[in-house]
């Protein structure tokens, strides 16, 4: 197969999965999402989950709370990347309950799914910006693809996106991604997630590979994305220091359990074993 036919089968896929979504959408509407319920954002109860001979998960519960920060901490292969495909929706329990604004996702239609992901912004582990398309068109990504919104009220939110995260427009818009220094791409990557004003927000990594500095850029952002817009957030992080720095709660995963679920301050405090190790 060629490189056209390629890129024509690649368009035509990405065409037909756009229409499903739309189909499956149904008369939600460009701009609609299911409401905010009452209580915790995010309920995680009992999930157990195994990839073949391999038990990922063994009994994990957690919740958000409403405008909370919580960074889920643990060793490669704990589990943690697996906690944010459950709430995605990208992969379902063995067993177990994910409730999303009090709905178990597991039990309603792929409409009412795809209605909550629109609550939701991912902050990809490496940005995963489209190299081919400039700044504008990344963040404008999910605009274009699942609203019908004029194109000048499209700019305008990018716009307002890149400037909350203190970005200046004018100078990055026209940019492509290779253009970027990392922590410009990782606040693109921000910016692109927050575009369409979601209630929850969920980060894999997003101090991965950035110097000490750019770092706390970063971790400075989240706690002002927490304060003004009141969202509450979800971080999949290695990054001890980042995580006592941006967490009103940290849970730590080990071996397919939740080896410890509270603030900062009881987690330097405890005496549990292995949370002294982990922190060592």
């Amino acid at each position: 197969m060629t490189h056209d036919s390629l890129d024509l089968w690649d368009s035509q896929m990405r065409k037909e999965i756009r229409e499903e979504v739309r189909k499956a959408l149904g008369d939600l509407g460009e701009e609609s999402s299911l409401p905010a319920g009452e209580g915790p954002v995010v309920e995680l109860k009992d999930l157990y989950l195994s990839f073949g001979d391999h038990t990922v998960l063994k009994g994990v519960s957690l919740e958000l709370d409403r405008g909370e920060t919580l960074s889920v901490l643990g060793g490669s292969g704990a589990g943690k990347s697996t906690i944010l495909r459950l709430i995605l929706g990208l992969t379902l329990p063995d067993s177990g309950q994910v409730r999303l604004e009090g709905q178990d996702i597991a039990n309603v239609p792929l409409r009412q799914v795809l209605a909550l992901r629109r609550n939701m912004g991912m902050v990809f582990q490496e940005a995963a910006l489209f190299d081919s398309l400039t700044v504008y068109d990344n963040v404008a990504f999910y605009l274009h693809e699942h609203t019908q919104l004029p194109e000048s009220e499209i700019r305008r939110r990018v716009v307002e996106s890149l400037d909350l995260v203190d970005l200046e427009p004018d100078q990055v818009l026209d940019l492509l991604p290779a253009e970027l220094s990392g922590g410009m791409k990782k606040r693109v990557g921000i910016a692109r997630a927050v575009v369409h004003r979601p209630r929850l927000l969920l980060y894999d990594e997003p101090t991965s590979g950035l110097d000490p500095i750019t770092t706390r850029t970063i971790n400075d952002l989240i706690m002002k994305l927490q304060a003004e817009l009141d969202v509450s957030s979800i971080v999949v992080t290695h990054d001890i220091r980042s995580a006592f720095r941006i967490s009103n709660r940290v849970a730590l995963l080990f071996e397919g359990l939740l080896a410890f679920m509270g603030g900062p301050e009881d987690m330097v405090a405890s005496e549990d074993a292995y949370v002294r190790e982990f922190l060592r």
